[in-house]
C-alpha cells in the first residue's frame, strides 16, 4: 500500500468514530488498538453487526413494495421512497432499478404527468434524463400534483368564519326581534276588535 493510501485510510478511520453516537461509538471502541486496519474491515464488521442479512431482506422487501400513497404528491412520495434507501444501505439495488421501482409505485396519475412531461414514456428516458425530471417536478408539485383520490364533497352548510357567523346570527335575530316587535305592536289593535 502506498503512503497516500495509507494516510487517507487512517484519517478515514480516525474520522469515523465521529460520524457514530451511542451503542454504535460504544462498539466501535470495543476494537482493541489498530485491530481495525483497513476501511473496509470496518465497513464489513460495521454493516455485520448493524445491517444483518434478516434487516437487509426486510428493507429490500419495503423498497420493492413501495408505493405511492393516495394523499401523497410526488414529492412526499420520493422522500418517502429515498428514506427506505437510506434505511437499508446495504439493499444492493443499482440506480435504475431503484429509478423503475420508484416509477413503478406511483400512482397512475403522477406517472402520466411524469409522461407528458417526459413527452413520451418516462422509461424510456436515460436513468439520468428521468432522475432530473422527476426531481424538477417534485420541487414544484406541492399545487399540481396532489392528484387526490377522493374528492372533498360539497357541504351541505355555507361555512363562514367564526365573525361572519355572527354577524349572520345578529342579522337573523334582529330580523325575528323587528317581526316580533311588529306583532306586538298589532296585539292591542287586535285585542279591542275582538
Amino acid at each position: 500500500m502506498n503512503v497516500a493510501k495509507c494516510a487517507y485510510t487512517a484519517i478515514r478511520l480516525s474520522l469515523f468514530s465521529f460520524s457514530l453516537a451511542g451503542e454504535a461509538k460504544r462498539w466501535l471502541h470495543t476494537f482493541k488498538g489498530n485491530s481495525l486496519k483497513t476501511w473496509e474491515e470496518v465497513v464489513e464488521k460495521f454493516l455485520k453487526k448493524y445491517f444483518p442479512e434478516s434487516k437487509t431482506a426486510e428493507g429490500k422487501a419495503a423498497i420493492s413494495l413501495f408505493h405511492q400513497f393516495p394523499d401523497k404528491s410526488l414529492s412526499e412520495a420520493l422522500e418517502r421512497f429515498r428514506g427506505l434507501l437510506r434505511r437499508t444501505p446495504t439493499h444492493g439495488f443499482s440506480e435504475p432499478i431503484q429509478l423503475n421501482m420508484f416509477i413503478d409505485g406511483l400512482r397512475q396519475q403522477t406517472k402520466k404527468l411524469l409522461d407528458a412531461s417526459a413527452r413520451g414514456k418516462i422509461k424510456l428516458k436515460t436513468p439520468e434524463e428521468a432522475t432530473e425530471l422527476i426531481e424538477n417536478m417534485s420541487t414544484s408539485d406541492h399545487d399540481i400534483l396532489r392528484d387526490r383520490t377522493h374528492q372533498p364533497t360539497k357541504k351541505s352548510f355555507l361555512e363562514l368564519s367564526s365573525h361572519d357567523a355572527l354577524l349572520a346570527q345578529n342579522k337573523l335575530l334582529s330580523k325575528q326581534l323587528e317581526i316580533l316587535t311588529e306583532t306586538l305592536g298589532k296585539l292591542p289593535t287586535k285585542l279591542s276588535i275582538g
